[in-house]
């Protein structure tokens, strides 16, 4: 894995936080982590979608 720094608003980061204390997430960096890979799933959801050739209902 490779390290990534950055800034996040401390309101978010609070969030985060409270869901390492209520143990939906094990620590900060696997939260984070979570988010984008949700990120890249819906990109690739959107993508795929975007080349059907019938219509989106």
């Amino acid at each position: 894995m490779e390290r990534v720094t950055l800034r996040i608003p401390k309101q978010q980061i609070e969030e985060v936080e409270r869901m390492v204390d209520t143990g939906q997430f094990p620590n900060r960096s696997e939260a984070i982590r979570s988010a984008v890979r949700e990120m890249i799933n819906e990109q690739e959801t959107e993508s795929q979608e975007q080349n059907r050739p019938w219509a989106k209902v």
